[in-house]
């Protein structure tokens, strides 16, 4: 799933490579991607854009007052072609869910977006203001919000009594972290994912806050100014612990142990985050402190 960093590099190259093109048509293909009806997604089209911006793991293409927002969700990405072809899609055939294609100074540039498996989450929307899109609008504060200092941390923490993990993954806490950089996260701060919230102390709450920024940024660093194709391997070849069962810790050599779920998981180092402690692989584990 793609998180904060990457849709950060990716809102960054689509608002170099858009602002001023003209929309110049717009091809649904799944039955399910478009959340809105009103306006309709066709008055995008013959506009000119003129930004592009992010909200969490939203991106939002503004064309003369109209946002064309998206979430790529689990298994969505981007890809982007200065080759763009005509053709009309079957509705509901293959991985493209929408294409777009537009018209520009030096030429026409398409972008599909697209989704692997068969659990289809892409969204869609065409809003006059992208606080119109829900999920948007009940996000929490972005990371690297002037707002979001040690003491907002402090605060969101010191009233939760929610696992660490679930509250950095939790799009309405805090914006942009998902299942990967939340592994990162709590790997760099030396925390337990099962450790209650409200149950860390200022120190562990500034180490929290600084594995925070430093892996967001070192990861927004890598991944600024890399085309969309590219994105991807760029956060897999990162990873210390996310991704790496079984692989010895790059800080302690432990071996990188793994909790699984119904439709995800976490990995962690026991050592650096548990004090050695061997997390049970079940929803019904008893949570660390």
């Amino acid at each position: 799933m793609p998180e904060l960093p990457e849709v950060a590099a990716l809102t960054d190259f689509l608002d170099e490579h858009l602002r001023g093109a003209m929309v110049r048509k717009i091809q649904p293909v799944s039955f399910a991607v478009l959340k809105t009806a009103d306006p309709p997604y066709s008055d995008l089209q013959g506009k000119a854009v003129s930004g592009v911006q992010r909200f969490g793991k939203f991106v939002s293409v503004e064309a003369d007052g109209l946002h064309f927002v998206f979430h790529l969700a689990r298994a969505g990405w981007v890809r982007f072609t200065d080759s763009p072809t005509d053709a009309q899609l079957k509705m509901g055939k293959g991985h493209i869910a929408l294409r777009l294609t537009f018209s520009g100074d030096s030429g026409p540039v398409g972008m599909d977006l697209t989704e692997a498996g068969t659990k289809k989450s892409l969204a869609v929307y065409v809003v006059r203001d992208p606080h119109d899109v829900p999920g948007i609008a009940a996000l929490g504060p972005d990371p690297f919000s002037p707002d979001f200092d040690v003491d907002a941390l402090a605060g969101i923490l010191g009233s939760s009594s929610q696992q660490i993990k679930g509250v950095l993954r939790s799009q309405g806490i805090i914006a942009g972290i998902g299942n990967a950089y939340s592994d990162e996260i709590l790997h760099a701060a030396r925390t337990s994912p099962f450790a209650i919230a409200k149950s860390l102390d200022r120190t562990d709450v500034q180490r929290l806050y600084d594995a925070i920024h430093t892996i967001l940024g070192t990861a927004v660093a890598e991944a600024k100014g890399k085309p969309p194709n590219e994105l991807k391997d760029t956060k897999r070849s990162h990873m210390r612990v996310h991704g790496r069962t079984g692989e010895p810790c790059p800080v302690c050599g432990d071996t990188v142990r793994e909790v699984s779920f119904a439709d995800s998981a976490l990995q962690y180092c026991p050592t650096c985050q548990t004090k050695g402690k061997i997390l049970a692989d079940r929803r019904t584990s008893r949570f660390l402190k």
